[in-house]
């Protein structure tokens, strides 16, 4: 036990995180709130597909016992406790894989997950030695960790498919059309791709930018690019 939770379980630090962990299957254990009914008053107004599932679980519990359990304290008065899931098996998703190269910030790196789960990508790996399932990245997640696979890779040897690497130096993204199975590389914000990853890529692509500016943020390059992706899959399908 680790600072009130069992080792490969997780903390779910508020309501919004507690409704994304549920929705996308995640074994729950406990959900604790500081007050029922306020509880219940954010699951009807923000997720009353829930509704039933928090009146049943909601366990009431006081703000020292609710610190004991979860850490820290929360503005939404709910948090939970949930099982870590397995490893995924599948190395092929049906959508692109992001892959983060040597990731630094947590912050981002949960930022990342979330909108990689929003535009419905086949997950989120990394390399380096950050755990993508640390309490900061899932706080930044907001329990969306549940709806994809996320995972810390051993090295670049386990990449599998197609390798789209980004960076200011490649070709222009727009000219080019990003497959479901492709592994789409994000290097670290500081140092950008190590030399392994770029030497690994089958494609080395450029997101469109404005003279004069030098970066975009880790997450922002992430969901331009997987935007680009369902973009152009959808333009491809035939009119119904």
């Amino acid at each position: 036990m680790v600072g009130g939770v069992v080792v490969g379980q997780v903390v779910l630090e508020g309501f919004h995180a507690v409704k994304h962990a549920l929705r996308f299957g995640a074994r729950v254990r406990s959900v604790v709130v500081l007050d029922r009914d306020g509880a219940l008053g954010l699951a009807r107004s923000h997720a009353p597909d829930l509704v039933g599932e928090f009146e049943r679980r909601a366990e009431v519990v006081g703000a020292d016992e609710f610190v004991r359990r979860v850490g820290r304290t929360h503005p939404t008065g709910v948090a939970g406790i949930a099982e870590r899931p397995a490893e995924p098996v599948d190395p092929v998703p049906p959508a692109p894989l992001v892959l983060l190269d040597n990731p630094r910030n947590l912050g981002n790196l949960g930022a990342v997950i979330r909108v990689a789960a929003g535009l419905g990508a086949g997950g989120v790996a990394s390399l380096g030695d950050v755990d993508p399932w640390h309490p900061n990245v899932l706080r930044g997640s907001a329990g969306l960790h549940f709806a994809l696979p996320v995972r810390r890779l051993g090295g670049v040897d386990e990449v599998v498919g197609r390798v789209v690497a980004f960076d200011a130096g490649g070709v222009d993204l727009r000219d080019r059309r990003i497959p479901d199975d492709a592994v789409l590389a994000f290097g670290s914000e500081r140092h950008g791709l190590s030399d392994a990853v770029r030497a690994r890529a089958d494609l080395v692509v450029s997101l469109p930018m404005r003279p004069r500016v030098s970066s975009y943020n880790l997450t922002t390059s992430v969901a331009m690019a997987l935007y680009h992706w369902d973009l152009f899959r959808r333009a491809s399908r035939p009119v119904q």
